[in-house]
């Protein structure tokens, strides 16, 4: 077989990286043609219909995603994440990593002075360098990935710590496997012993994450799309544009049927937007922000509020607007300004926003309620963006 790439978005990336493209492309391909030609033939007699590796990873949900850092900026990121209602469960037994939790969600903080971690804080500065994918089987998942090119990664664990099976993704961070099945399901209970939290923390109602959104560069985006859909059950979502006060940037959504894995991926084109300044500050691709699912937006806002968090400011002239589109009751329109919450709605039912302020260069979390809506608020990301902006530091000025 040959492949001929017309597509200028690959076709402007390097010569490797377009022939890493075309060699995922195909055999990818190939195995779709192989599991095609078993099913026709059910005796499966002959060994070339066979499918060449395991089938595509079903992912039952994020196992975890972590941190890299240092003992100063872990200190900011904490706090951020008490007031998020979030509270530590666990430290590791011979490393400096930290788990925190509330409801399904694991947050882990790794300020351990060796190992892969310490080299992506000494690249990116804090960054969320790790996420964890619970599949229904780990072993195979990997061995899927590896047989698609993926770059394994692995490092020393200690006598009785578990090694995760694990891949390099996007920005050379890093993807894990886990899964109920194996003793992989107990990582936390194997690695780690219980801590208790002596911060006064109010649970917030956050129960799960809802999707993960990664920055990449525009001309990026198929890269990782492919790489995302060959290896796991995933589908794209038609392309949206996002407007930037200062560019677009093109949005794209990876998502199985049961939502227990969402990724969205944003393509920065140049670098004054909110996701290319990302890009440019941290020094590469990667997680830019986290939403976590709640089931009462209002209660979860309130509770907020006791912890001592500070949400994004949004322009009252969006709450004027919104109430008009979407004809909504005043007194929800209300409730919606004094808690800073966004709106959306589609033929599916309605969606609501919350923001944190930005952590560090332009990464920060979000807080959502489904109560049906498919989408993720693109109508909502120039007003959040602008205000996003608003409270960055100006180009060119010294972090704190």
């Amino acid at each position: 077989m040959s492949l001929e790439i017309f597509n200028d978005q690959f076709r402007g990336g390097s010569t490797r990286a377009i022939a890493a493209d075309g060699h995922r492309s195909l055999v990818y391909l190939g195995d779709q043609v192989r599991r095609r030609l078993a099913g026709a033939n059910s005796a499966g007699s002959d060994m070339t219909m066979r499918p060449s590796m395991p089938e595509r990873a079903k992912v039952e949900g994020i196992g975890f995603v972590e941190f890299a850092t240092d003992e100063k900026d872990a200190a900011e990121l904490v706090a951020l994440l008490h007031t998020l209602g979030f509270r530590k469960t666990a430290r590791h037994r011979t490393k400096e990593v930290t788990i925190y939790e509330q409801g399904a969600i694991r947050i882990l903080i790794n300020v351990d002075p060796a190992g892969f971690s310490k080299a992506a804080y000494a690249v990116h500065g804090t960054f969320a360098y790790a996420l964890a994918l619970v599949v229904e089987d780990a072993a195979a998942a990997h061995a899927r990935a590896l047989a698609l090119d993926a770059e394994p990664f692995r490092q020393d664990v200690a006598e009785g710590e578990l090694e995760l099976p694990a891949i390099r993704g996007v920005g050379g961070g890093l993807i894990y496997f886990i899964d109920d099945s194996s003793p992989l399901g107990r990582f936390a209970e194997i690695d780690f012993e219980p801590a208790i939290d002596a911060a006064g923390v109010l649970p917030a109602g956050l129960r799960r994450v809802d999707h993960v959104a990664q920055t990449v560069a525009y001309d990026e985006m198929l890269t990782w799309l492919l790489f995302y859909t060959s290896i796991l059950d995933t589908q794209k979502t038609p392309m949206v544009d996002i407007i930037d006060p200062s560019g677009v940037v093109r949005s794209q959504v990876l998502e199985n049927q049961s939502g227990s894995l969402r990724i969205t991926m944003n393509g920065a084109e140049n670098r004054r937007t909110l996701a290319g300044h990302f890009i440019a500050q941290k020094f590469g691709s990667g997680i830019q922000h986290l939403a976590f699912a709640t089931d009462d937006i209002f209660a979860t806002a309130a509770a907020l509020v006791e912890n001592g968090f500070t949400s994004l400011k949004i322009s009252p002239n969006y709450y004027g607007d919104v109430e008009a589109r979407f004809g909504l009751d005043p007194e929800l329109t209300e409730r919606l300004k004094a808690g800073n919450i966004l709106y959306d709605r589609d033929e599916h039912g309605e969606y609501f926003q919350l923001y944190s302020r930005t952590y560090g260069e332009g990464f920060f979390f979000e807080v959502v309620e489904r109560r049906g809506y498919h989408g993720y608020g693109a109508p909502n990301a120039i007003f959040r963006i602008a205000a996003l902006k608003k409270q960055m530091r100006p180009e060119g000025m010294p972090s704190r």
